[in-house]
Order: C-alpha cells, then sequence, then structure tokens
C-alpha cells in the first residue's frame, strides 16, 4: 500500500478539474483509490515523462486527461504534482 501526498497545489488543481468535469468525479476517485493499492494497475498505464519532467511519472485518468506523480518505490509514497488534459500537464 502507497501513501498518496497531496500538496496544496494539486488539491486546488483537482478542485477546479471536478468542477469544470464533474462526470469524471468517481473516475478520478477510482484512480486515486487504485495509485494507493497499486500504482503498476494496468488499467493505470503508469508511464514515465520525459524532458522537464523527466524525474516524473503519469497516470491516464481517461484517453484525454493524465494525474502527474512522482513514484518513491522505497518510501512507498506518490507525491500528486498535476492533473488535466494532456497538454496542460506536460507543460
Amino acid at each position: 500500500m502507497y501513501t498518496l501526498i497531496v500538496p496544496p497545489s494539486f488539491r486546488r488543481q483537482l478542485k477546479k478539474f471536478v468542477k469544470a468535469h464533474p462526470d469524471l468525479r468517481e473516475t478520478v476517485a477510482a484512480v486515486l483509490r487504485q495509485l494507493e493499492t497499486y500504482p503498476f494497475y494496468p488499467q493505470l498505464h503508469l508511464h514515465p515523462s520525459s524532458g522537464q519532467l523527466a524525474d516524473c511519472h503519469a497516470v491516464s485518468v481517461t484517453y484525454s486527461y493524465r494525474i502527474t506523480l512522482i513514484l518513491q518505490i522505497d518510501a512507498g509514497e506518490i507525491v500528486l504534482l498535476d492533473i488535466g488534459s494532456h497538454d496542460d500537464v506536460y507543460r
């Protein structure tokens, strides 16, 4: 089981995201629960980022939306960074 670290900046982004996409509230909640349980679950499509976000990973909420994060396997922690469209989170 992993511990989700939710910084205030992610909390603000999540609030804006859910307000803009209320139909995805349950999907986001399910993704966050799955991240806590097993971040390597195939449906999450966990993948490393490149470029400026080379130290980060991302998971899919839907085909169009992602959550970026820092996966700290040794510490058993996942630091959530951003949520949004593919283009928004990779800026």
